[in-house]
């Protein structure tokens, strides 16, 4: 049965919450275009390592397949590159619990935000404060390596009730760095899951969940 995103266009002081596994682990796999047999490769190596929650980006042929299984596997699985509310609708049919978008399209946020956790990109404080009042669960900082910890730190300042979640150019040794100046959880693509070196993978997983886990 095909589950329906309910637009209310007119409400934005409220939001859904954040799925509690990206708050509490602050961690999330980002899948872009790795294709469904691959996505199934790569999926318990994460899991092995303790990576819980992941996000497979829609600019891949077979990303709702991907989806999917990912959902049926009982992972914490969200939708990237969501553009339009027909793709947020297709993503949370098959089972996405989140949805992500690398910019801010406000008709997109307040179309679906009532439905699903909306997490739109925005890099300027205008743009992450904006995205916040119109409904965003949370605020994706994109790119990220645009201006570093030192630049989030500075953000949350005036914004510190935002939660932020930075993502492009995240790895291991800054992804720390990121969660000490305030970020609520760091999206870690191609870095992570672009590999075709799987024990790479599995290396880099671990590193990354022991470097975030140090903090606690």
């Amino acid at each position: 049965r095909r589950r329906r995103l309910v637009r209310h266009a007119g409400r934005m002081n409220e939001r859904r919450p954040l799925p509690q596994a990206i708050e509490g682990q602050r961690l999330i796999a980002v899948m872009r275009r790795l294709g469904t047999e691959k996505v199934k490769r790569v999926d318990p190596i994460l899991g092995d390592a303790g990576i819980a929650v992941m996000e497979v980006t829609l600019d891949g042929a077979e990303a709702l397949e991907s989806i999917q299984w990912l959902a049926a596997a009982g992972y914490e699985v969200g939708a990237g590159t969501v553009l339009t509310v027909e793709e947020a609708g297709a993503a949370h049919a098959a089972g996405a619990q989140f949805l992500v978008s690398p910019s801010f399209d406000p008709t997109l946020v307040a179309s679906v935000a009532q439905s699903i956790p909306m997490v739109p990109g925005a890099l300027t404080p205008s743009e992450v404060a904006a995205a916040w009042d119109r409904g965003a669960s949370a605020v994706k900082l994109f790119p990220a390596s645009f201006g570093g910890p030192d630049y989030l730190k500075a953000l949350r300042g005036p914004l510190a009730h935002i939660p932020i979640i930075p993502t492009g150019g995240i790895t291991d040794a800054n992804a720390a760095g990121f969660v000490e100046a305030g970020a609520v959880a760091v999206g870690v693509g191609g870095w992570l899951t672009g590999l075709d070196d799987l024990h790479e993978v599995s290396r880099r997983a671990k590193s990354l969940v022991d470097s975030i886990a140090q903090l606690r």
